[in-house]
């Protein structure tokens, strides 16, 4: 007699149970798409949206929109540079946590707490911190004998200063998703690793890293699109300036619906700006799925 067990068969779902779902994507993620590249073809207002069609005459003009590629490119470089900074402070406090104890503590507690501060008021109180005249930052400096600092005045400053904000509110996130993942290297290996005569910074390199790297990878995907989406800080803090040198996609595509009410350009350049984070965030899933089957 065969000791091979019996191979179940797929169990088939019945429709029923799957319309709610089916109907919830349909109405809130199928419609608003549809809808989004409706307006991005034809003549559309706030007003009048969907008067003529136009064709592709939204997508050239926002070609053609230096401001609009301008803040393409420095979306692009915001979410890799936040995501960046933000995946090695946050792998950082995450080991430093799990070499503390496996449980995060009163430490880990204060260290969520810009996460779950909403994202309007971080940037009340960081411009209200940074304000050249009667700000926190400047009236410590001054209280040292130090002469003042303005971030904000200098193009280079402002975009570092969002980057240290947006790292300031985020950090956090990406510590408490590493840190769950550490709790799952088996402990069996480092203690393998230890007998092999194998230092910390030997099995944190070689053992550690490697098996959490697809939840790092997880992490910075996430981080990417999270990054490119940013505009509570960008329309608080520096409202896109000086100039345009904070300009990112989402506040350009917000002026260009509710301050010009060109709502088929804005549309257009939002179907750009997506096609930009799904060509940028592919990147990062093809190395995640190559693990994957590495892995497997």
């Amino acid at each position: 007699m065969s000791n091979t067990a019996p191979v179940k068969s797929a169990v088939r779902v019945p429709g029923a149970l799957a319309a709610p779902s089916v109907a919830f994507l349909a109405v809130f993620a199928a419609y608003p798409l549809v809808y989004v590249i409706g307006l991005a073809f034809t003549d559309s207002t706030l007003a009048r949206p969907l008067q003529r069609w136009t064709g592709f005459d939204n997508f050239r003009t926002a070609l053609e929109s230096q401001s609009f590629t301008g803040s393409l490119r420095r979306s692009v470089l915001f979410a890799v540079l936040a995501a960046a900074v933000q995946l090695v402070l946050g792998t950082a406090l995450a080991l430093l946590l799990r070499a503390r104890a496996r449980r995060p503590g009163l430490l880990g507690t204060l260290l969520l707490l810009p996460l779950v501060t909403p994202p309007v008021m971080v940037g009340v109180a960081w411009k209200l911190l940074l304000a050249p005249v009667g700000g926190a930052l400047n009236g410590a400096l001054h209280a040292v004998g130090l002469p003042g600092v303005n971030p904000l005045g200098s193009s280079t400053g402002a975009f570092v200063t969002l980057v240290v904000i947006d790292s300031w509110q985020w950090t956090p996130f990406v510590m408490l998703l590493v840190y769950a993942a550490l709790l799952g290297v088996p402990d069996a290996l480092r203690e393998a690793a230890a007998l092999d005569g194998a230092g910390r910074w030997r099995t944190l390199r070689s053992i550690v890293l490697p098996y959490i790297e697809p939840t790092l990878l997880s992490v910075l995907l996430l981080k990417l699109v999270i990054g490119f989406k940013v505009f509570d800080i960008v329309y608080v803090v520096t409202a896109g300036g000086p100039g345009f040198s904070t300009t990112t996609s989402t506040y350009d595509i917000q002026r260009t619906a509710l301050q010009e009410f060109d709502v088929g350009g804005a549309a257009a350049a939002t179907v750009l700006f997506s096609l930009l984070i799904g060509l940028v965030t592919s990147v990062v899933a093809v190395r995640r799925k190559r693990h994957e089957e590495v892995a497997v």
